[in-house]
């Protein structure tokens, strides 16, 4: 079984009374009266209003072996939602499989399914950028399709900006000690070399600059999203340059990371890292 598959201690918790909403103020309330303020701190418990909805933009190519699974990990996260789908013209499959959710799309107020399609193949980027025009909800989190990175965390990385301590967390695969699948060391030294280059440039302490969680404030979204033009992998450190410029307050919080082989899909290479280092040279001098 793996290891997003064990029941948390969340998870157990939420079974003790199912008729209590996840997250809502009467199911923290509880909480805190059992355990106490700062363990509730500690364990990442904490209510978000009721009024609240997250945005997960889903930028998609070619990934019809894991979206299924994955967009029905999205949606067992306990928040109100809308799920933007967009397919970057994928040749196997996945198409033929949106539009068949589109027509079955059941009226969930908890998750709404918002699909778009391009003409042509553009890359995460352009995919992201068509997302945040059409996400509408409080905060926007970018999510990929192939498996990952586990939504399940997301309510834990909410948590800086419900309490407004932050205005974009980033999820780290290099801080803390959650779980970490052992893959490709030059990948590793690559992603260390990028992340620490652009520091050099915007002066934040990042350690995981191309992580894909991302997490926005919608104004964040509304200031920022406009400027983007990188249509691959550039994104991430365009991006990273242009909160920081604009003197966004920052988190970043470790996460879990469950990577994929080039076998099983995964699709960066060394042409992404050369555009990522002139994308930070360039966008860390101006916008």
């Amino acid at each position: 079984m793996p290891i997003s598959d064990y029941p948390t201690l969340t998870d157990r918790l939420m079974d003790l009374d199912p008729e209590v909403e996840p997250y809502s103020e009467a199911w923290y309330e509880r909480l805190r009266r059992l355990l106490g303020d700062a363990a509730c701190r500690s364990l990442g418990f904490y209510s978000i209003p009721a009024d609240f909805q997250l945005s997960v933009v889903i930028p998609v190519y070619n990934e019809r072996e894991t979206l299924s699974q994955l967009v029905d990990r999205v949606k067992a996260v306990p928040v109100r939602k809308e799920i933007v789908l967009i397919d970057d013209c994928s040749t196997d499959g996945t198409r033929d499989l949106l539009k068949e959710w589109e027509q079955a799309a059941e009226d969930d107020p908890r998750n709404r399914l918002s699909v778009h399609y391009h003409d042509c193949n553009q890359g995460k980027g352009a995919a992201v950028r068509t997302g945040f025009a059409q996400a509408t909800g409080d905060v926007v989190i970018i999510q990929d399709a192939d498996l990952e990175y586990d939504p399940a965390e997301i309510p834990r990385l909410l948590q800086p900006i419900i309490e407004d301590q932050a205005d974009i967390v980033f999820g780290s695969r290099f801080l803390g000690d959650q779980p970490h699948r052992v893959l490709y060391f030059w990948h590793y030294v690559g992603n260390r070399v990028l992340t620490t280059l652009s520091n050099c440039f915007t002066n934040l302490n990042l350690t995981d600059m191309e992580t894909c969680y991302k997490l926005m404030k919608r104004g964040v979204v509304e200031d920022v999203g406009p400027q983007l033009r990188q249509n691959r992998f550039g994104f991430e450190p365009e991006l990273t340059a242009r909160v920081s410029r604009r003197g966004y307050r920052i988190f970043e919080m470790s996460i879990s990371y469950h990577g994929r082989t080039y076998e099983q899909g995964k699709k960066i290479g060394i042409r992404d890292g050369f555009q990522a280092l002139w994308c930070i040279v360039r966008y860390g001098l101006a916008d």
